[in-house]
């Protein structure tokens, strides 16, 4: 089996910009890096559509559309999305107490099992990047 070839990629300007600063160059660049045949297309929509079109416009603010974003993943399962946007959420501003609040309403509107394993990941994302507890 080959490797599939990296692919050009036409990606709007500010959709760009707007993932790297919600979700980290890195981790932006080596998604793209990763793009090919298969993926390009998809790369360059969820950079439009997602970044360029929604994250941008005016209704909300950055730490709302992260704590929006992290209760449709938790309500969906993706655990791994999920801990991409808890770093995003933190990087938007969202403290530690307003995560464990996003993910208690989960609880209740998504279900319990739903969100303890989404506190699962949370527990590990915030001790990686040493947020402390508000309260202490």
């Amino acid at each position: 089996m080959s490797t599939p070839e990296p692919a050009p990629l036409n990606l709007d300007p500010d959709g760009l910009a707007v993932r790297r600063e919600v979700l980290g160059p890195s981790y932006v660049d080596a998604a793209l890096a990763r793009a090919d045949g298969t993926t390009a297309a998809f790369q360059e929509m969820i950079t439009k559509y997602a970044w360029g079109h929604i994250w941008t416009r005016p209704g909300l603010d950055r730490r709302m559309r992260s704590a929006v974003t992290l209760t449709a993943l938790v309500a969906h399962g993706h655990l791994a999305e999920l801990e991409l946007h808890l770093r995003a959420a933190l990087r938007n501003g969202l403290t530690h107490e307003e995560i464990v609040e996003v993910l208690m309403q989960t609880a209740i509107y998504c279900g319990v099992p739903a969100a303890n394993s989404a506190f699962g990941v949370a527990r590990r994302v915030l001790a990686e990047e040493s947020v402390e507890d508000d309260a202490s």
